[in-house]
This record gives C-alpha cells, sequence and structure tokens, in this order.
C-alpha cells in the first residue's frame, strides 16, 4: 500500500456469512473490500484482475492450492490466512507455502483489523494461540532430542523425501502428487517418520529435520 491510499483487500471464504460480517468489520475501519471469493480459484483470479493489497483467505476452502496460486499471478498482494484452527501443522503448513500472517476467527475485532493492516505494511502477524502452538511444538522436539530419542538416520530414503514435503509444508495430497504414490502409502510413511523421529506432530518432524540439517 502506497502512501495514504486505502488499504484495498479480497475476502476469500466459503462461507456467504463469514465474509458478509468480515467485509462490514473492515470497510467500518476505511478499508476497501474491492473483491469477494467463494472458493479458491476465486481468490486467485480476483488477485489476478485487482491486484489487492491482502488476501483474507480462509485455510480450508474448496478450489486447490490458493496461496501458490495467489504467489504465481505476479502480483505483490500479501496473504492472511484466517482460520479457526491453531493447529501446529497447520501453522507451519500454511506459513511454509507463503502465507504471510496467520490469524484466527475468534481474534477481537480492533486486533484482527490491526493484524490485517500490518500484514499490509510487509510484516508478518501470529495469532496469540497459534504462535503458543508453535513454540509448544519447539519445545517437544527440544526435549526429545535431549532424552536422545530419533534421528534422521533411521529413515529410509522414501521417508526422507516425505519428510522434506513436510518441512516444504505439503500437505498428503500434495506429497502423494508429488512423488506418484496413494494417500494412503504417504499417511504410512508419514506414521512411520513419526514412530522413528518420537514425534507426534509434524510440527515437531519438521522443527528436527530443519535441526538436523535436511
Amino acid at each position: 500500500m502506497k502512501g495514504r491510499e486505502a488499504l484495498r483487500v479480497v475476502l476469500a471464504d466459503d462461507h456467504h456469512f463469514s465474509r458478509e460480517g468480515l467485509r462490514g468489520m473492515l470497510e467500518a475501519e476505511g478499508i476497501v473490500v474491492v473483491g469477494e471469493a467463494a472458493n479458491g480459484a476465486e481468490a486467485v483470479r480476483l488477485t489476478a484482475e485487482l491486484a489487492p493489497d491482502v488476501v483474507v483467505l480462509d485455510l480450508r476452502m474448496p478450489g486447490g492450492e490458493t496461496i501458490a496460486g495467489i504467489a504465481a499471478t505476479g502480483h505483490q498482494a500479501r496473504v492472511a490466512v484466517l482460520t479457526v484452527s491453531a493447529e501446529g501443522a497447520d501453522v507451519v503448513e500454511a506459513l511454509a507455502g507463503g502465507a504471510d500472517s496467520y490469524l484466527l476467527k475468534d481474534t477481537p475485532a480492533e486486533q484482527l483489523v490491526g493484524g490485517i493492516r500490518v500484514t499490509a505494511a510487509g510484516s508478518a502477524v501470529l495469532s496469540e494461540q497459534a504462535m503458543q502452538t508453535l513454540v509448544a511444538g519447539l519445545v517437544a522436539a527440544r526435549d526429545a532430542a535431549v532424552a536422545g530419542d530419533g534421528s534422521l538416520r533411521s529413515l529410509s530414503d522414501r521417508e526422507r523425501e516425505v519428510l522434506k514435503l513436510i518441512v516444504a509444508g505439503a500437505g498428503n495430497a500434495e506429497i502423494g502428487r508429488e512423488l506418484s504414490i496413494s494417500r494412503h502409502t504417504v499417511k504410512q510413511h508419514v506414521t512411520n517418520i513419526f514412530g522413528k523421529l518420537a514425534v507426534t506432530t509434524r510440527v515437531q518432524a519438521a522443527v528436527q529435520a530443519v535441526r538436523e540439517g535436511l
């Protein structure tokens, strides 16, 4: 956003009433909602056509790889994920996939609007609960490492490939497509990785992989 121009936003959520409520909240604060999308494909199209400052995006929405699609438009639109999930795996997946901020839908209105403005200004914002989840994952991974549990050396070549994609923020469906294996097989590999590394979440596995230089 340049100078004193009004902040321009595209809202992407498959629930009409969620978009309607958020639109009213933002417009009351002088933010211009230039478009609304009910699925990922629409969000990407509107970003390409309207070049908003920020796309406020629901995490669970039909339409494919929305964040990557927005980046592929070539516009400098920032992405603020707005979701009900504070799960560590969702936070890591969104941020690794290119989201700039991660906000929860139960965030007070003033903080939510402030978070979108900060995102537009070029900074990252994480909701307090999402941050706590990430920290808990880091602490658990650290404790497992201190206890001497698990090592990447115990992983097979295929499991290492899967883990690399987890670190990159890929979900099971994406991993299956990338490696040409079924989603069931991916789940089995993920289960094996968790067991060998003595972790219980994708966040912990990713942290350990980065720590060991994968």
